[in-house]
């Protein structure tokens, strides 16, 4: 499913500490758009649906909707600066057809 790099696991777990979120599972969805690329987003769920899919990958605790499912097989979240001093959550995504795979850190990657 998602691999989650150390670096995002890290600030996935301060925003939920800063946020009082702290052991709510991170939902995560994806949806093809119609020129085929994918959107993202996430945030801290208080509530799981029956037809979740649920499991872990660095100590965070992820959901997905049965939607998403497909097209984030084989994603990785990461948490790289993208310029001096500016970080952001990116996907790399095998399933999209923008992704390459990166020479550097962020290349091929959609921001979040």
């Amino acid at each position: 499913m998602i691999t989650v790099t150390p670096k995002a696991a890290e600030q996935i777990k301060q925003s939920a500490k800063q946020n009082q979120m702290e052991g709510m599972p991170l939902r995560i969805a994806a949806k093809r758009d119609e020129n085929g690329s994918i959107q993202y987003a996430m945030g801290f769920a208080d509530q799981q649906d029956d037809n979740d899919v649920s499991y872990s990958s660095e100590g965070i605790s992820l959901m997905v909707p049965p939607a998403s499912v497909e097209l984030l097989k084989g994603a990785t979240l990461d948490f790289v600066e993208l310029e001096p001093g500016q970080l952001n959550f990116i996907f790399l995504n095998p399933n999209d057809p923008d992704y390459t795979p990166p020479k550097d850190e962020g290349e091929g990657a959609h921001y979040f």
